[in-house]
């Protein structure tokens, strides 16, 4: 069977992925035998995969499920995806919190975790935590030491970056202030950092979130290079929310921690524009463009 560098999923039926699929690979200049989509037949001149399904959740997860077992199969290198719905995926019975979530499950090999990394240039947040509520945020000691691994294998292996340097939003707000707002920091965060030390990996103690996302975003935007190489958040909006302000068109959801990588434009499935042909491609095709070099 043929093989392809990446397989593009068309995302939700009812959203806006068909569209960024389509605007993104008009703009890309890459060999049409380098890619492979999988959903719904578009008017491109690139092989493709019809998934069969009417149902819109098992549609979503059909196409994920395809992709995963062609990458297990060797016929796939990386895997880029449209945007889904998760009430989508929960209304047909498909009771995961989104595609990290079924990527994970589908690919996943004993011990491995995927982890969600936003990329947008020299900018890289990686959450340790995901789609929870912030109630159930429970940060541990282990669960830091190994995911912060496999970010900092990714960032030598994948990014050719030596030493990389991370830093590590705190949990509190003003790093606790000494235990005065919180002692995650005292009991948890920073014996994390410690051991990661100990290990030859360059993570600098935790650092009151506001303050280093107001000096990294002012580099980003000015065009500097950020100097962290990665930064860790501790729950999703803590990283996305400065991540989504400073560079929306830009940042690329990434999953590693696989084998395979996996990336996503960070938009939604926006279905309040869907057939306006005015949704903006420009994360898409940053998407792509990541996933054909890393794959």
């Amino acid at each position: 069977m043929k093989k392809y560098k990446i397989a593009i999923t068309t995302g939700d039926k009812k959203g806006i992925g068909k569209e960024l699929v389509i605007k993104a690979l008009n703009k890309l200049n890459f060999e049409r035998e380098d890619i492979l989509i999988v959903g719904e037949k578009l008017d491109l001149n690139y092989d493709f995969i019809e998934i069969d399904e009417k149902d819109n959740g098992t549609f979503c997860y059909k196409s994920l499920e395809k992709v995963c077992f062609m990458a297990k199969q060797g016929l796939i290198k990386g895997i880029v995806t449209a945007p889904i719905s998760k009430a989508e995926l929960h209304k047909s019975g498909y009771f995961f919190n989104g595609q990290t979530e079924i990527l994970e499950k589908l690919l996943a090999k004993e011990n491995q975790k995927a982890q969600m990394l936003f990329i947008a240039d020299s900018l890289r947040v990686m959450l340790l935590t995901r789609h929870l509520a912030l109630k159930n945020v429970n940060l541990s000691i282990e669960d830091i030491i190994f995911k912060t691994e496999i970010l900092n294998n990714f960032l030598i292996k994948k990014c050719k970056i030596k030493n990389p340097l991370i830093a590590f939003c705190a949990f509190n707000p003003h790093a606790g202030e000494n235990g005065i707002l919180g002692r995650e920091e005292i009991e948890i965060l920073n014996p994390a950092v410690e051991i990661l030390n100990s290990k030859g990996i360059n993570i600098l103690k935790p650092m009151s979130a506001d303050g280093l996302f107001a000096k990294v975003g002012k580099d980003y935007l000015s065009g500097k290079k950020v100097q962290y190489d990665a930064i860790l958040a501790c729950y999703h909006d803590q990283g996305l929310c400065p991540v989504k302000a400073i560079a929306m068109e830009k940042a690329i959801n990434t999953t590693i921690g696989l084998d395979i990588i996996r990336t996503s434009p960070s938009s939604g499935t926006a279905y309040d524009i869907v057939g306006k042909n005015i949704a903006n491609p420009n994360s898409m095709i940053e998407a792509i463009k990541l996933a054909m070099n890393l794959s």
